[in-house]
Protein backbone atom coordinates (compact mmCIF):
# COMPACT_ATOMS: atom_id res chain seq x y z
CA UNK A 1 0.00 0.00 0.00
CA UNK A 2 1.57 3.72 -0.96
CA UNK A 3 0.43 7.04 -0.37
CA UNK A 4 -1.13 8.51 -4.08
CA UNK A 5 0.93 11.54 -2.94
CA UNK A 6 4.47 11.47 -4.25
CA UNK A 7 6.14 13.80 -1.82
CA UNK A 8 4.62 11.38 0.95
CA UNK A 9 5.79 8.59 -0.36
CA UNK A 10 9.40 10.14 -0.73
CA UNK A 11 9.28 11.47 2.82
CA UNK A 12 8.36 7.47 3.42
CA UNK A 13 11.34 6.55 1.62
CA UNK A 14 12.84 9.18 3.94
CA UNK A 15 12.04 7.61 6.94
CA UNK A 16 12.45 3.80 6.11
CA UNK A 17 16.49 4.47 5.81
CA UNK A 18 16.73 5.44 9.79
CA UNK A 19 18.04 2.52 12.05
CA UNK A 20 15.06 0.53 13.30
CA UNK A 21 12.78 1.92 10.87
CA UNK A 22 10.58 -0.57 8.96
CA UNK A 23 8.17 0.56 6.39
CA UNK A 24 5.43 0.02 8.27
CA UNK A 25 6.40 2.57 10.75
CA UNK A 26 7.88 4.82 8.27
CA UNK A 27 4.43 5.48 6.55
CA UNK A 28 3.04 5.96 10.30
CA UNK A 29 5.71 8.83 10.98
CA UNK A 30 4.75 10.14 7.30
CA UNK A 31 0.77 9.98 7.99
CA UNK A 32 2.08 12.01 11.87
CA UNK A 33 4.15 14.89 9.80
CA UNK A 34 1.22 15.30 7.66
CA UNK A 35 -1.02 16.02 10.36
CA UNK A 36 1.60 18.48 11.95
CA UNK A 37 1.18 22.11 11.67
CA UNK A 38 3.52 24.07 9.51
CA UNK A 39 5.17 25.37 12.19
CA UNK A 40 6.22 22.09 14.02
CA UNK A 41 7.01 20.69 10.73
CA UNK A 42 9.76 23.66 10.22
CA UNK A 43 11.02 23.54 13.92
CA UNK A 44 11.80 19.92 13.24
CA UNK A 45 13.40 20.69 9.99
CA UNK A 46 15.70 23.65 11.52
CA UNK A 47 16.53 20.70 14.48
CA UNK A 48 17.61 18.34 11.77
CA UNK A 49 19.63 21.35 9.57
CA UNK A 50 21.05 22.33 13.07
CA UNK A 51 22.66 19.00 14.24
CA UNK A 52 24.55 18.94 10.62
CA UNK A 53 25.52 22.48 10.56
CA UNK A 54 26.22 23.55 14.64
CA UNK A 55 27.07 19.75 16.28
CA UNK A 56 31.21 19.23 16.15
CA UNK A 57 33.06 17.03 17.57
CA UNK A 58 35.18 17.91 21.05
CA UNK A 59 38.58 17.35 20.23
CA UNK A 60 39.84 15.88 23.87
CA UNK A 61 36.77 13.20 24.38
CA UNK A 62 35.41 13.20 20.48
CA UNK A 63 32.07 13.65 22.15
CA UNK A 64 29.52 15.69 20.17
CA UNK A 65 29.37 19.00 21.41
CA UNK A 66 28.24 22.38 20.06
CA UNK A 67 31.69 23.86 21.03
CA UNK A 68 35.16 22.80 21.74
CA UNK A 69 35.86 21.83 24.46
CA UNK A 70 32.51 20.28 25.58
CA UNK A 71 31.23 21.16 28.70
CA UNK A 72 32.62 17.74 30.20
CA UNK A 73 35.89 18.01 29.38
CA UNK A 74 36.06 22.41 30.18
CA UNK A 75 34.89 21.29 33.67
CA UNK A 76 36.87 21.67 36.54
CA UNK A 77 34.49 19.71 38.64
CA UNK A 78 34.94 16.48 36.43
CA UNK A 79 37.63 14.38 37.66
CA UNK A 80 39.95 14.63 34.21
CA UNK A 81 42.24 11.94 35.44
CA UNK A 82 39.92 9.20 35.03
CA UNK A 83 38.76 8.53 31.34
CA UNK A 84 35.63 6.32 30.61
CA UNK A 85 36.02 4.90 26.84
CA UNK A 86 32.89 4.13 25.32
CA UNK A 87 31.53 3.14 21.79
CA UNK A 88 29.43 6.04 20.46
CA UNK A 89 27.68 9.28 21.97
CA UNK A 90 24.75 7.88 23.13
CA UNK A 91 26.98 5.74 25.77
CA UNK A 92 27.78 8.98 27.35
CA UNK A 93 24.42 9.90 27.16
CA UNK A 94 23.76 6.51 29.20
CA UNK A 95 26.23 7.14 32.07
CA UNK A 96 25.34 10.24 32.33
CA UNK A 97 21.61 9.51 32.97
CA UNK A 98 23.25 7.45 36.01
CA UNK A 99 24.52 10.44 37.80
CA UNK A 100 27.17 8.22 39.52
CA UNK A 101 30.21 8.83 37.13
CA UNK A 102 32.11 12.54 37.91
CA UNK A 103 35.23 11.77 35.15
CA UNK A 104 35.95 12.21 31.85
CA UNK A 105 35.08 10.29 28.45
CA UNK A 106 36.94 9.47 24.95
CA UNK A 107 34.15 8.42 22.65
CA UNK A 108 35.95 5.55 20.08
CA UNK A 109 33.35 5.89 17.28
CA UNK A 110 32.91 2.13 17.22
CA UNK A 111 34.55 -1.46 17.88
CA UNK A 112 36.72 -2.92 16.27
CA UNK A 113 35.02 -5.40 13.58
CA UNK A 114 37.23 -7.61 11.15
CA UNK A 115 33.80 -8.81 9.84
CA UNK A 116 32.34 -5.64 9.10
CA UNK A 117 35.63 -4.01 8.03
CA UNK A 118 36.56 -2.02 11.29
CA UNK A 119 40.09 -2.02 12.31
CA UNK A 120 41.96 -0.25 14.98
CA UNK A 121 42.67 2.23 12.22
CA UNK A 122 39.35 3.39 12.13
CA UNK A 123 38.39 3.99 15.57
CA UNK A 124 39.75 6.98 17.65
CA UNK A 125 42.19 4.52 19.64
CA UNK A 126 45.78 6.06 18.73
CA UNK A 127 44.08 9.20 20.41
CA UNK A 128 43.05 7.32 23.46
CA UNK A 129 46.89 6.56 24.03
CA UNK A 130 48.31 9.97 23.29
CA UNK A 131 45.98 11.21 25.48
CA UNK A 132 47.50 8.90 28.18
CA UNK A 133 51.16 8.84 27.41
CA UNK A 134 50.93 12.40 26.93
CA UNK A 135 48.39 15.08 28.84
CA UNK A 136 47.20 18.13 27.63
CA UNK A 137 48.98 21.51 28.22
CA UNK A 138 47.78 22.18 31.90
CA UNK A 139 45.60 18.72 32.22
CA UNK A 140 45.94 16.62 35.46
CA UNK A 141 47.68 12.73 34.02
CA UNK A 142 45.17 10.00 33.49
CA UNK A 143 45.45 7.78 36.27
CA UNK A 144 42.24 5.49 35.19
CA UNK A 145 40.97 4.17 32.37
CA UNK A 146 37.56 2.54 32.49
CA UNK A 147 36.43 0.80 29.19
CA UNK A 148 33.08 0.89 28.93
CA UNK A 149 32.62 -0.34 25.66
CA UNK A 150 29.57 -2.92 24.86
CA UNK A 151 30.00 -6.87 26.28
CA UNK A 152 30.02 -8.39 22.47
CA UNK A 153 32.72 -10.24 20.77
CA UNK A 154 33.12 -6.62 19.36
CA UNK A 155 33.79 -4.75 22.52
CA UNK A 156 35.98 -7.77 23.84
CA UNK A 157 38.35 -7.27 21.09
CA UNK A 158 38.42 -3.70 21.47
CA UNK A 159 38.98 -4.09 25.28
CA UNK A 160 42.29 -6.73 24.81
CA UNK A 161 43.81 -4.63 22.02
CA UNK A 162 43.16 -0.95 24.32
CA UNK A 163 44.63 -2.97 27.12
CA UNK A 164 47.69 -4.31 25.06
CA UNK A 165 48.44 -0.37 24.25
CA UNK A 166 48.27 0.64 27.37
CA UNK A 167 50.15 -1.55 29.35
CA UNK A 168 53.70 -0.21 29.13
CA UNK A 169 51.85 3.11 31.02
CA UNK A 170 51.62 3.94 34.76
CA UNK A 171 47.51 3.91 34.33
CA UNK A 172 45.27 1.55 36.19
CA UNK A 173 42.91 -0.05 32.99
CA UNK A 174 39.55 -1.35 34.86
CA UNK A 175 36.12 -2.68 32.81
CA UNK A 176 32.95 -2.10 33.38
CA UNK A 177 31.24 -5.53 35.77
CA UNK A 178 29.90 -7.99 33.75
CA UNK A 179 26.49 -6.71 35.37
CA UNK A 180 25.72 -5.57 31.98
CA UNK A 181 23.79 -8.41 30.46
CA UNK A 182 25.69 -10.11 27.15
CA UNK A 183 25.10 -8.81 23.41
CA UNK A 184 23.08 -5.95 24.67
CA UNK A 185 24.20 -2.17 24.10
CA UNK A 186 25.07 0.64 26.68
CA UNK A 187 22.23 2.86 25.06
CA UNK A 188 19.58 0.40 26.20
CA UNK A 189 20.58 -0.43 29.92
CA UNK A 190 18.85 0.80 32.34
CA UNK A 191 20.24 3.25 34.88
CA UNK A 192 20.52 0.99 37.91
CA UNK A 193 22.44 -1.69 36.06
CA UNK A 194 24.84 0.97 34.81
CA UNK A 195 25.56 2.02 38.25
CA UNK A 196 26.42 -1.41 39.79
CA UNK A 197 28.19 -2.12 36.64
CA UNK A 198 30.36 1.23 37.20
CA UNK A 199 30.93 0.82 40.98
CA UNK A 200 32.01 -2.80 40.79
CA UNK A 201 34.68 -2.86 37.64
CA UNK A 202 36.80 -4.81 37.57
CA UNK A 203 40.69 -4.49 36.80
CA UNK A 204 41.79 -5.90 33.31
Amino acid sequence: MQFSSESVEALVEQFATLPGIGRKTARRLAAFILKQPRSAVEEMASALIAVKDKVIFCSQCHNVADYDPCPICSSDKRQQGVVCVVEEPSDVMAIERTNGYNGAYHVLGGAISPLDGIGPEDLRIKELVARVASPAHGRESVEEVILAVNPSVEGDTTAYYITQLLAPFDVRVTRLARGIPIGSDLEFTDEATLTRALEARERV
